[in-house]
């Protein structure tokens, strides 16, 4: 299990539907709102 980066959500990386590749990392998402979210402003969701 990984935490979507932007709420916080448990989710499974094995069925995640949403994920996006961001600077060489995957991150995954509960729902496609979430993701949609990160896309706009990965940088306010990347922890560095």
């Amino acid at each position: 299990m990984v935490k979507d980066p932007v709420c916080g959500m448990n989710v499974d990386e094995k069925t995640a539907k949403f994920k996006l590749e961001h600077m060489g990392k995957t991150y995954y998402f509960c729902n496609a709102a979430c993701m949609e979210r990160f896309k706009a402003n990965p940088n306010k969701y990347v922890r560095k």
